[in-house]
């Protein structure tokens, strides 16, 4: 099955929850897709591989942005009901604070969506919501 067929069922089924088997970089990095209330959260395991700092036992980074990326553009795919997934067209990532190895949880909102451009807020954080550890201001091709 490809990519847009897995997103075309997510759609029809308003199962989000399979793209996580469709995209490899999400079954690779350990990520899942939960539904929360009306939305979606995505969810990063802990896993000794996510680690970039040994000694201090923290997250890389490029798994941080990572992260926050597939949020994004699983939040498009959920937002748009398209069956086509968002192309990245250019990220931000700030970095507030170190992840520590542990379950890590991003959430998206999409600020504006255009028919070819959209603009997209995420944070991701571990034990608080409230206590964010990085955010991304992104846009993405959709449509």
């Amino acid at each position: 099955m490809t990519a847009a067929e897995f997103v075309a069922r997510a759609v029809a089924d308003g199962d989000f929850t399979v793209l996580a088997e469709a995209i490899p970089y999400m079954r690779t990095l350990g990520i899942a897709v939960r539904p929360v209330g009306s939305g979606i959260v995505v969810i990063l395991d802990a896993a000794e591989r996510h680690v970039g700092n040994p000694w201090a036992q923290t997250l890389h980074g490029g798994v941080i942005g990572g992260l926050l990326e597939t949020a994004a553009i699983v939040q498009l795919a959920f937002d748009q009901r398209s069956n086509a997934l968002p192309k990245p067209i250019n990220v931000t990532v700030d970095y507030l604070r170190s992840g520590r190895l542990a379950e890590t949880h991003a959430q998206a909102t999409v600020t504006r969506l255009g028919k070819r451009v959209a603009n997209v807020r995420a944070t991701c954080w571990q034990s608080d919501s409230s206590e964010p550890i990085a955010a991304l201001s992104g846009h993405f091709l959709v449509g």
